[in-house]
């Protein structure tokens, strides 16, 4: 989830989002389209080099329709215009919550600086060779507060087969500054980015809790453009949960993935290794909001304050876990 990803707005960007629901169609993969149409009608694909997203209004009249040839009685859908389903949330929830709670045994401190409306960046350190953090700060966060979370990520994730469609009836979308922007000011909600990018999972387990830069500031501007504050949270226990010994670039230029990690989950549990996370104490630190003395909208803002708010961020969040490391007796209880 790169914030090198979400650059500023530009007239082009936008421009690029103006595509029909029709190309979208034409897009998605078969099993999509027979495994959940309603939800792939709320969708809207990017087109060629786009990652943004169009949201399309949701049909909830209660008409008749037909489906693939079935007779759909008054089809209501929960999606909202981003593909966000909040009955698959809910079955999420159902099902993660006890990882949250019993495997990775969540603590929380400074959920008070966590707005109860109106848009907010959450930025925060991003680690585990497959990220753990992600979904325990959206489901922590939905599950003490009640605020949807909104996560963006790089669109390598988006065209994976089955993983693309299932982020993003979770609350997932492509890192597009479109996106974050719309949800930000138009929407008031609460966005998850990591200015880390693949950068963070992808550091070996003798980098860990060494933050990574946070590439050209463009959280920053975002956030200045949609006139709301950033949000950083430090957390602690991702990178034990599935620490990377080694990476194999060669493999990853192959198939195009961002890197291909051998981690000590694998060496300890086999195959089973490779989707399992080792129960290391989660402890999120939330810092207090960082807020931008400057009018929203503008088209451009200095790249020298952009850079040096980032700059900033990232020593906070940095500071905050070497806090949280020296207080900590014990990877596995805290």
């Amino acid at each position: 989830m790169s914030e090198s990803d979400i650059p500023r707005p530009t007239t082009e960007a936008t421009e690029a989002t103006e595509v029909t629901e029709a190309t979208e169609a034409t897009e998605a993969t078969e099993a999509d389209r027979a495994g959940d149409w309603l939800i792939e009608r709320a969708l809207s694909g990017p087109r060629p080099g786009s990652g943004a997203l169009v949201p399309l209004a949701v049909d909830h009249s209660s008409a008749d329709s037909e489906v693939g040839g079935e007779h759909l009685p008054g089809r209501v859908s929960d999606v909202d215009e981003w593909g966000r389903s909040e009955h698959m949330r809910a079955i999420a929830r159902r099902l993660y919550d006890p990882v949250y709670s019993k495997w990775f045994r969540a603590e929380w401190e400074g959920l008070e600086h966590i707005p109860t409306s109106g848009g907010a960046l959450i930025v925060a350190n991003h680690a585990a060779a497959i990220p753990s953090d992600a979904p325990v700060i959206i489901h922590g966060i939905e599950k003490e507060l009640g605020r949807p979370v909104y996560g963006l990520a790089d669109n390598f994730f988006r065209r994976l087969p089955f993983v693309g469609t299932l982020w993003s009836r979770l609350g997932g979308l492509p890192a597009h500054p479109d996106n974050a922007y719309r949800l930000l000011s138009e929407q008031g909600q609460l966005v998850l980015v990591f200015p880390e990018g693949s950068k963070g999972p992808a550091k070996t387990y003798s980098e860990r809790y060494q933050l990574r830069r946070f590439g050209r500031g463009g959280f920053v501007e975002i956030a200045m453009q949609a006139g709301v504050p950033v949000i950083p949270i430090a957390v602690v226990g991702a990178e034990e949960s599935m620490p990377t010994l080694f990476r194999l670039p060669s493999i990853a230029s192959v198939i195009g993935a961002p890197y291909v990690p051998v981690t000590a989950n694998m060496l300890a549990l086999g195959p089973l290794g490779a989707i399992t996370y080792f129960p290391a104490k989660f402890k999120l630190r939330v810092l207090e909001p960082v807020e931008f003395n400057v009018p929203p909208g503008q088209d451009r803002y200095s790249q020298s304050r952009v850079m040096d708010w980032s700059e900033a961020i990232r020593d906070r969040i940095q500071n905050a876990l070497y806090d949280m490391l020296r207080s900590r007796e014990s990877v596995w209880f805290g």
